[in-house]
């Protein structure tokens, strides 16, 4: 008769650095180290995702125009950037091998804009 032993867990090794440990989980299968079984669901709910300040040049009637539909949307325009950023980010990940169409000229960046606002 089979045992009902519970399998032997591999131990997690120390790593120097996050990258380290980065490596290290894309080339080993977690089921080896870790029981599954016994995880259970956390909330973080103060948890805030880390952000990088970046310096960003935009033409002045754009970031005007950013501005105008932020104060009419009554949230701030870098939050309102974000949203727009992620909202493409995500769109052009949907499309593998396809690209959307690029915008050019002052025109074409505020029927982008407009576009987002639905």
């Amino acid at each position: 008769m089979p045992s009902s032993r519970p399998r032997q867990r591999k131990r997690i090794p120390s790593f120097r650095s996050e990258q380290e440990e980065r490596e290290f989980w894309e080339t080993h299968d977690t089921t080896d180290y870790v029981d599954w079984s016994q995880g259970r669901i956390v909330r973080f709910p103060n948890l805030k995702p880390s952000t990088t300040t970046i310096s960003l040049r935009l033409p002045t009637p754009l970031l005007a125009d950013l501005k105008a539909l932020a104060n009419k949307r009554d949230v701030p325009y870098q939050s309102l950037l974000k949203v727009f950023v992620a909202e493409r980010l995500a769109a052009e990940q949907q499309l593998p091998n396809k690209r959307l169409p690029r915008t050019s000229g002052r025109a074409a960046q505020r029927r982008a804009l407009r576009a987002g606002g639905r």
